[in-house]
């Protein structure tokens, strides 16, 4: 039933879409998950045309994050992108992405994509949405690293027990970086679950939220680095980077569970747990194209499709960080270990300070500042520079 909803949503807004202004036309895949499931934080903008891409072109986003100077494209590292359920179309997909925006080639036959299933045998195909996800999340992090190699590990279902799983399966297979584009609400256990996200040498990547002000798991874990949302305007000839504010999808707040890290010291003072800890553009009218064929089950639209939401953010952050470890390596130095670490005390300059901008209508949890704050953390990335920092960095 809940599926039948949400293809009656789409086609209302597909109808709708003619008639009303593009920054109307943006709606959720995704129906909120109940209670011990996740869902991705995925948004999507309806165009006229799902035969031609629309949004930021990754060519544009790299010029205005900065990675068009960045000489290291992740090479000796594999980024796993955690999801749930089956897409059997997202590597023919990524190749459609590939050869459109004339990135290099990220296949099985390769070496550089691989396909995992989490419980040893195929998972259900997707009928909810994930498989747009999965489109997005392989497109953009091959996007930011693409010479690092992707490794998709479908979890069983959308479960916290399957994803936990299909993160444990990413690190025993070699990850260095693992991205979650997804999160659920948290629940008074979560602190028992914290050990999938601690094992030493990998990066765990988590989306903050798409609904406001709010926490949730795993994004919440002290392990995990979360990634929140922005509005980002570039200029539309040169990609440069104009502006930021928050966008108002952008999960954020303190944990009800988890208490403040140590990396948070002297940032906040709630207590708890802050996320998220850095953000990306997110805002679906600040979207980018992604390519996906596989309908699931009509909760997915197809062909070229302009998305948001912090799904985005997580597997560009994932990006990054692939980049900084395959420096740290070739420097002969380990592979990141809770980057938190590093990131916090890292020069202001590094970052594009959001000072604009809301997630809800409280008071300071919802409101962005100078320096740290709940909406958007630390800001987003001056790759040039957040890069060295984390590659200097013991």
């Amino acid at each position: 039933m809940k599926y039948a909803r949400l293809f009656l949503c789409t086609a209302i807004a597909t109808l709708l879409a003619a008639a009303l202004p593009l920054m109307a036309q943006s709606w959720a895949v995704a129906p909120s998950a109940p209670p011990g499931y996740v869902r991705p934080p995925i948004h999507v903008v309806y165009t006229p045309d799902a035969a031609i891409p629309t949004g930021v072109f990754p060519g544009k986003m790299r010029v205005a994050y900065g990675f068009n100077v960045i000489k290291n494209y992740g090479r000796g590292q594999t980024i796993a992108i955690v999801d749930a359920y089956d897409n059997p179309k997202v590597e023919a997909d990524l190749a459609t992405f590939n050869t459109t925006f004339k990135f290099p080639a990220c296949t099985t036959a390769n070496g550089c994509f691989q396909k995992v299933y989490a419980a040893g045998v195929k998972p259900p195909a997707d009928v909810g949405g994930w498989g747009l996800e999965m489109a997005l999340d392989v497109q953009w992090a091959h996007v930011i690293a693409p010479q690092a190699k992707i490794m998709l590990v479908e979890a069983a279902s959308s479960s916290f027990g399957d994803m936990n799983n299909a993160v444990d399966v990413a690190v025993q297979m070699g990850a260095s970086v693992v991205s979650m584009s997804y999160g659920g609400g948290e629940y008074a256990s979560e602190t028992s679950d914290d050990v999938h996200y601690s094992a030493q040498g990998v990066t765990f990547v988590a989306s903050s939220g798409d609904s406001g002000t709010g926490a949730q798991y795993p994004a919440a874990s002290p392990f995990v680095v979360s990634v929140g949302g922005t509005t980002l305007t570039i200029n539309s000839t040169t990609g440069a980077y104009v502006s930021e504010t928050a966008w108002s999808g952008s999960g954020g707040g303190l944990s009800r569970y988890e208490v403040a890290p140590a990396y948070q010291s002297g940032i906040q003072t709630g207590g708890r747990r802050g996320i998220p800890d850095i953000a990306f553009d997110a805002d679906p009218n600040s979207g980018v194209p992604v390519y996906n064929s596989y309908a699931c089950g009509g909760a997915c639209p197809t062909g070229w499709v302009q998305v948001g939401g912090t799904s985005l953010s997580a597997p560009c952050w994932a990006g990054l960080f692939a980049i900084a470890n395959s420096v740290r390596i070739a420097f002969g130095k380990t592979t990141l270990n809770q980057p938190q670490f590093i990131l916090y005390p890292a020069p202001a300059a590094d970052y594009h300070d959001i000072t604009t901008g809301t997630n809800g209508s409280c008071a300071i949890l919802c409101k962005t500042r100078p320096g740290y704050d709940f909406v958007t953390g630390l800001g987003t990335p001056r790759a040039d520079l957040v890069i060295p920092a984390l590659v200097t960095a013991p």
